[in-house]
């Protein structure tokens, strides 16, 4: 069980958090970018998780390019040095696990970091996907023809697939 399943918020309790507490609780949904929540707080109350979760991503995509860019940079290579480490963030661990990244042969790690290095040079960011809506093999596919996309298109699918990790992210601690 990750971090944010640990425990499940209802959401009348989510909209009466201070500012703290609410970053505390919803922070992590959007991987080491707390100050998401702590900007998406003042939009409270929240009718709905549909609510939360559009505030959420608003706050992303009415930030600085620089920031969004930064926020892109902020999350791990699949199957890179993070995993490698042990120093992923315990929703990531776990959704990479999901797919059996976390379990490569030794070629398939090797093409993993490969790819992994290729779409950072030619993209800036690491390769992002909703990795517990895909095999593994969807998963390198998915990087292998999204590596040779254009910067644009690419940071628009990262954020499309933020969307999407951080839904099951949220739907996974709020209820109601």
């Amino acid at each position: 069980m990750t971090a944010i399943t640990a425990t499940r918020l209802d959401l009348a309790a989510l909209n009466a958090m201070d500012r703290d507490a609410f970053v505390a609780a919803v922070g992590p949904t959007f991987e080491n970018a707390s100050w998401i929540a702590q900007a998406a707080w003042s939009r409270r109350p929240f009718a709905s998780v549909d609510a939360l979760h559009a505030a959420m991503l608003d706050v992303v995509r009415q930030a600085p390019e620089e920031r969004r860019l930064a926020f892109l940079r902020g999350h791990p290579e699949l199957a890179g040095r993070e995993a490698q480490a042990g120093t992923m963030t315990a929703e990531s661990t776990g959704e990479q696990s999901s797919a059996g990244l976390d379990a490569l042969s030794r070629e398939e790690l090797d093409e993993m970091q490969r790819l992994n290095r290729v779409y950072r040079e030619r993209h800036g960011f690491p390769f992002i996907i909703a990795v517990r809506r895909h095999t593994r093999q969807q998963i390198f596919e998915a990087l292998r023809a999204r590596a040779a996309g254009s910067t644009d298109v690419e940071r628009r699918a990262a954020l499309e697939q933020i969307g999407l990790i951080t839904r099951g992210r949220i739907d996974a601690l709020v209820g109601g």
